[in-house]
């Protein structure tokens, strides 16, 4: 019966999101309110993923996100005849990646101390989208400008690209990523994650590799912030500098599933849907968190 209802229930929220927003909806409701909605609500679910089930607190998620748009973007200047999509998609393995260099602390640290460390990938990051000209293809605006791409005929990236087409896409990969996402946290590797933030010493008495299971959080963690930087940047800004991505950012995604609820996919997408209502609200937190940036 329950997992009945849930079937219906999704099936309900996709008819919405697929069929009646796309139907009803203007150029602003898709720009400005859904693909923002959309694209943060990924960016929570991964840092859900870490915080909400492995118990690791991140302050580096706009970093993580800044590494997929980086990263997509050399990409995509480099293979200008593959699809953007598969680009989108590939850039979450390089933020993966960085994600598993500055997890390797958690083995030995956790809480505070943890955050301290995530923070310092926060700001090592943010310095090298800045000063390394190499990543924004030596620009003398230091900026990402997206290219105009299609596929299959259908404009996807660039000036020309119609909010409509973006949402459908947007759309279609944080669908794809959140089942993913709820079959892996259903499943062997979210019950050891699980384990590990509920006792971590209990969890490698029973068998769980700590190494290996925070490693896994922090690389699933950091694919799914890198893939919604990419979309951030692509499919939503259509160009930005490395202040999008700057410690506010992390902030930001982390009051999202804080206000949503820590351990559930749905808490992601709550928070972001918040995020409009609060933003007034966390100017405060945005402010303070201005004070990391002068020190």
């Amino acid at each position: 019966m329950q997992q009945a209802l849930r079937w219906w229930t999704a099936s309900v929220i996709l008819a919405v999101a697929f069929v009646l927003i796309p139907a009803a909806g203007n150029a602003f409701l898709l720009n400005a309110i859904m693909i923002p909605f959309l694209v943060f609500s990924l960016a929570a679910i991964g840092l859900n993923l870490l915080t909400g089930y492995t118990g690791l607190l991140s302050l580096g998620t706009g970093a993580f996100m800044g590494v997929g748009a980086y990263a997509c973007y050399k990409l995509t200047t480099a293979f200008p005849n593959v699809s953007v999509l598969i680009w989108i998609l590939a850039s979450g393995c390089f933020s993966a990646a960085v994600g598993v260099l500055f997890g390797l602390p958690s083995l030995r640290i956790k809480g505070f101390y943890l955050a301290v460390a995530t923070l310092a990938a926060q700001f090592f990051l943010q310095w090298c989208f800045i000063r390394i000209p190499w990543l924004f293809n030596y620009s003398v605006s230091g900026a990402l400008e997206v290219p105009q791409r299609t596929s299959f005929g259908v404009t996807l990236t660039g000036p020309n690209a119609t909010p409509l087409t973006r949402y459908f896409v947007v759309l279609s990969i944080v669908t794809l990523m959140t089942w993913l996402a709820s079959n892996l946290v259903r499943g062997r590797i979210g019950r050891m994650w699980m384990a590990v933030r509920d006792m971590d010493i209990a969890a490698e008495l029973i068998g769980i590799r700590l190494l290996r299971t925070k490693l896994l959080a922090f690389a699933v963690s950091s694919f799914y912030c890198g893939v919604a930087g990419a979309m951030m940047v692509f499919l939503w800004y259509g160009g930005a500098e490395a202040d999008v991505f700057a410690i506010d950012q992390s902030f930001l995604i982390l009051f999202m599933i804080i206000i949503g609820g820590l351990g559930t996919l749905i808490g992601a997408f709550f928070g972001a849907a918040l995020r409009q209502d609060q933003e007034p609200g966390l100017l405060v937190f945005r402010n303070f968190a201005l004070l990391f940036k002068d020190c």
